[in-house]
Order: structure tokens, then C-alpha cells, then sequence
């Protein structure tokens, strides 16, 4: 496939083929119609040759070429599924669509400082697990570490302090940037502010901007209810304290933070018990380098 690819990237070679497919011709001819040197169209014609989309057959002086459609199929095959995948109902290509007729928006109505103060945004998840598995999930930062992130993403660095006054660090990556050859993806700064093991934690977090200033302030309170077959989970964000520059962050809000929601309720389900617990309970968490 990469020889077949490098010899068509080619215009000239690519007129050749297209010529090619109308019908069988010669040299001569084939050099004539695309307005090359017969010696520079040979070269053109012997790699596509290798490449298997043409084939050739002497005919008395002449070399005649045709087009080879198999390859061709395979190809466009190819780019089909390529494309199948890109545009899968649900899948990653429509959450960066979404995200961008989000960010488009914001961008907009980001005209100045307090643009966006007073926004919220509400979640709900009915999780596996009773509130106590929830809760340490949602304040052990070796457990926070596997959700606490939109897809794609994952966690680098992570302090979570759970307890009135604790500090709180949230750095993360690209999924598959593994050696950090990447830019930080985003970074958060914040402070716990209401802890009720089991039923209530509140805290506030300021998202950075690539200056080192805070973008906004978000107020977060997550309550737990216990249910006949898990833990009913309400999350509420409250937005102070916005910048201009704050667009791009808010608006990957409700479609980032009901990712990681997601993926937490995806950890829950496939262990409802979670038995044992982590051997890493310290308030400190870092993943990968930095």
C-alpha cells in the first residue's frame, strides 16, 4: 500500500493513470498527452508498473500499457473504511465537532472579563457501588487518576487533599503522548472546600492559561445518594471569575467532565465491590513523567 500511495502522490504519474484507464496506450502517445519527454514518462510509467497498478506487453516496437483496477479497489477500500471510521455515529470525530460548534460559540459571547460568570452545568450518573466505594473514587487520587480526565487524555500529575483547605493539582496529557514530547494538555489549581465522606464534596479549581493565569473558577459540589442499586451522583459547577481567554476551556465543559463521568461509571461497573482496596491512598499522585 505505501508503494502504491508514494507512486500516485505524484501529478504526473497520476495523469498517466488516469490516461491509462481510458484505454491501453503506448509511450509515445501517454508522453504526447500529458506534454512530457518520452524518457521522463517511461520512469513515470516503470513506477507505476512496480507499484502493480499498470501492466505492460510489447507489441512489435511499441510497449502498450493498462490500467491494473485491482489495486485501485483495494485503495479506495482502504480510504473507505478510513473514512467509516472517522464518521462512526457517537465516535471521536463528532465529540470534536461538537466541541467546536461549542468553542465557536463561546468565542463569540467572550467579550469580557465576567463574561461567563453564573454559568452552570448539571450532571447526573446512577453509579455501581455504594456511596463509601464512590467517595474513593472520588477523593483517592490513585483512583481519581483513572477517570478524572476526558477521553483521550490521562492524568500526569495529581494532588487531591480531601479535606477542608487541601490543595488540589490536576495536569494531563494526550492519552498517547507517553514520553511528554507534547505540550501539557491542560493544567488546574484549586482547593477542597466541604468534605462529607459519603455524601457531599465540594471543592473550587481554576483551569491555567498557557500565561500561568487562571482562565476562571469553577465551584464544584458532587453529592452522593445511596439507591437500591448503587449511588445516585449529582454534580453541579458554578463559573466565577472568567477571563476572555476562558472560551476554549468552558466550552469543553459539559462534553469533558461527562466523559470523565462516564468513565467513572464504567470503573464502578466492572468492579461494583472493589474489594481491595489501592495500595496508594497518599494525597499525592503522579503518573507517567511530567
Amino acid at each position: 500500500m505505501d508503494v502504491l500511495l508514494t507512486a500516485l502522490a505524484d501529478p504526473a504519474r497520476w495523469r498517466l493513470v488516469s490516461l491509462i484507464a481510458e484505454r491501453p496506450r503506448p509511450v509515445g502517445v501517454l508522453a504526447e498527452l500529458a506534454g512530457a519527454r518520452q524518457p521522463q514518462t517511461t520512469k513515470h510509467l516503470q513506477t507505476l508498473e512496480r507499484a502493480g497498478v499498470v501492466t505492460s506487453q510489447r507489441t512489435g516496437q511499441r510497449r502498450i500499457y493498462a490500467l491494473q483496477p485491482g489495486p485501485l479497489r483495494e485503495l479506495a477500500a482502504a480510504l473507505d473504511r478510513l473514512a467509516d471510521t472517522a464518521e462512526q455515529a457517537g465516535g471521536p470525530r463528532a465529540t470534536y465537532d461538537r466541541y467546536g460548534a461549542s468553542l465557536h460559540a463561546e468565542r463569540l459571547a467572550a467579550e469580557e472579563p465576567g463574561w461567563a460568570d453564573g454559568r452552570s452545568f448539571s450532571f447526573r450518573r446512577l453509579l455501581t457501588g455504594r456511596p463509601e466505594l464512590v467517595w474513593r473514587h472520588l477523593t483517592e487520587p490513585s483512583l481519581l487518576a483513572r477517570w478524572w480526565t476526558p477521553d483521550d487524555l490521562r492524568v500526569s500529575e495529581l494532588v487531591f487533599e480531601a479535606r477542608e483547605g487541601g490543595r488540589i493539582v490536576q495536569e494531563y496529557r494526550d492519552v498517547e503522548d507517553a514520553d511528554a514530547s507534547d505540550l501539557v494538555a491542560g493544567r488546574a489549581e484549586g482547593a477542597v472546600v466541604d468534605v462529607r465522606p459519603g455524601e457531599r464534596l465540594a471543592y473550587r479549581l481554576s483551569p491555567k492559561l498557557p500565561d500561568g493565569g487562571l482562565a476562571f473558577t469553577a465551584h464544584v459540589a458532587l453529592d452522593l445518594r445511596p439507591t437500591g442499586t448503587g449511588t445516585d451522583l449529582d454534580v453541579h459547577w458554578q463559573i466565577t471569575d472568567s477571563t476572555v481567554d476562558s472560551a476554549d476551556f468552558i466550552a469543553g465543559i459539559e462534553i469533558g467532565f461527562g466523559q470523565s463521568l462516564d468513565k467513572l461509571a464504567a470503573a464502578l461497573a466492572a468492579d461494583p465491590h472493589d474489594s481491595e482496596r489501592t495500595e496508594n491512598t497518599d494525597s499525592t499522585y503522579t503518573r507517567s513523567t511530567q
